[in-house]
């Protein structure tokens, strides 16, 4: 297991702010550019990691522990999902799912155009990290009726709160930039953590995760350069999740 703190994601960052596309854009790989390791790959994760489910899972995989869930210093880690040529269809595809996954789809969101990512982050989730979801994010319980987070899920016996959003750059394709995923990233971290704050005593987590889900690598590198130049304030103890999304991905953009 190789869970790095966020602090270091620096090195990762894109030079001089020349961004490549997504055509050009590098494989992100964390440690190598840390330590010369390769991170966990899926063949060699923990109890036959990643479970099998729709799409095909890589990177690092079965990461999360006790001694991370109940940390609090801001962790990162990340992977891929790979969809090949076979987008998912609803509800042909539905029995390839976790059945947190299925629950998500038919429990609905709040709004917006986001459902698929909520599914997918959730599936990535259960299928990596064996997280079982607790609540969806209409069924969340708060004293205040304000910001929300997506999921509620359970990981090692801890509850963890989970905000779901998607770094892509319209129109599709074109590099994203800083400017594009700071305030965003920024924002997701706020609301994220006035959540906190306010859900009720029944739903209440121990943890809180933000899950981006990345066009490519390119968007995946930027989102992750906005995140570690944030202040210690506006991160907290929140770990982050970064997944790039790659073959036939576009449903999860457009939620069609």
């Amino acid at each position: 297991m190789r869970l790095i703190a966020s602090t270091l994601l620096f090195v990762l960052a894109c030079g001089g702010g020349d961004h490549q596309g997504a055509d050009d854009a590098p494989t992100i790989d964390a440690t190598d550019a840390l330590d010369g390791s390769q991170p966990d790959s899926a063949p060699d994760a923990p109890g036959g990691l990643p479970l099998p489910g729709f799409g095909a899972i890589s990177g690092m995989c079965g990461v999360l522990t006790p001694t991370e869930l109940d940390g609090t210093t801001p962790l990162w880690f990340q992977g891929q999902l790979d969809f090949a040529n076979d987008r998912y269809d609803d509800p042909a595809e539905r029995s390839q799912l976790t059945p947190g996954g299925v629950e998500i789809i038919v429990d609905g969101n709040a709004g917006g155009s986001s459902l698929y990512s909520e599914v997918f982050a959730f599936e990535w989730l259960a299928r990596c990290e064996l997280a079982t979801l607790l609540k969806t994010e209409t069924e969340i319980l708060y004293d205040v009726d304000g910001k929300k987070a997506d999921l509620l899920v359970e990981i090692d016996g801890r509850k963890v709160g989970v905000s779901v959003t998607r770094a892509v750059k319209y129109p599709f394709g074109q590099p994203y930039s800083l400017d594009e995923a700071t305030p965003l990233i920024e924002r997701k971290l706020d609301d994220l953590q006035l959540a906190t704050t306010q859900v009720a005593v029944a739903d209440r987590w121990a943890t809180q995760m933000l899950a981006i889900l990345a066009f490519n690598a390119q968007h995946a590198q930027v989102a992750m350069q906005a995140w570690s130049m944030l202040d210690a304030q506006t991160r907290g103890s929140t770990i982050l999740l970064v997944v790039v999304t790659e073959g036939d991905a576009m449903f999860i953009y457009t939620d069609q």
